[in-house]
């Protein structure tokens, strides 16, 4: 019983493992334009959504014209509440497990009873910018499902929105079994790099020009001590005294200063003379 249940633990836990992984894998897009990287990571978590563009509940719901609507961004649908009730379920998770089998299901009436579809799945996931022109509008997020009579879509656009969620509160059909929504979240926001600008500056490369020079001085001057002259040992580095002597030199510009800054001070102090009374 005990081995039973610990291989129950580790079924749930590779599980849970794998979809975080597809989630993360799905969901990201880094698109260069102009001098800037726009990178998008719709399941990462941020401040005040924990699942990023995920919803808490498990799912998305909207409907719209007797039609409706369960979706879930960059994961599959789960339904602890408010499950979708409607016939020919079998391809999202069968009657039992109506809609937890895909990422969008949708329901139309027919004949007086729901019928279901399933329109998207997260393996098939694809994250396109909203206007190419201008990045940081958001993501439109595309999920589908190939069906052997349909070939069903929905396509939904996330605007960078740092306010908060918003939507979906639009429903648009495109095609036969297309569909289409907004929402308005932070994790449609991009986070830039610069992909100029972060190079070295003039001082720097000048600082290590001038450190390659020297380098290269010490060494042409060392070799040729050592193999023309036949000096042996430190005294090979040309200049030797004047490098051991630097650090005292450096000090003593140090302590010039100090003095120079400290005797105005004592100056001033030194005209006053002692008054007797």
């Amino acid at each position: 019983m005990a081995i039973r249940d610990d291989y129950i633990k580790w079924v749930i836990l590779i599980t849970i493992l794998y979809r975080v992984g597809t989630t993360n894998s799905v969901c990201e897009l880094s698109v260069s334009h102009g001098d800037k990287l726009y990178n998008f990571s719709l399941a990462s978590p941020t401040w005040k959504y924990p699942h990023g563009v995920l919803s808490e509940d498990g799912f998305y719901k909207i409907a719209r014209n007797g039609t409706v609507l369960w979706f879930q961004l960059c994961d599959g649908l789960i339904f602890n509440h408010d499950p979708p009730r409607c016939f020919d379920c079998q391809d999202c998770g069968g009657p039992s497990h109506c809609g937890m089998g895909c990422s969008a299901l949708v329901a139309n009436p027919l004949g007086g009873y729901y019928v279901c579809t399933t329109i998207g799945r997260s393996s098939s996931t694809k994250v396109n910018l909203i206007d190419e022109k201008n990045p940081s509008m958001g993501v439109v997020v595309k999920i589908s499902s190939s069906g052997v009579l349909t070939n069903c879509s929905l396509s939904v656009s996330v605007f960078c929105d740092s306010n908060g969620l918003q939507g979906p509160n639009l429903l648009e059909t495109v095609g036969t079994c297309d569909y289409a929504t907004v929402l308005r979240h932070p994790s449609g926001c991009a986070k830039t790099v610069s992909l100029h600008g972060n190079g070295l500056g003039w001082f720097s490369t000048l600082l290590i020009i001038v450190l390659c020079f020297f380098v290269a001085y010490l060494l042409a001057g060392t070799a040729y001590r050592y193999f023309s002259l036949g000096i042996r040992g430190v005294h090979a580095i040309p200049h030797l005294e004047v490098w051991l002597s630097l650090p005292h030199r450096i000090q003593g510009l140090f302590r010039s200063l100090i003095r120079r800054f400290r005797r105005p001070t004592q100056g001033h102090r030194s005209t006053y003379s002692p008054v007797n009374f």
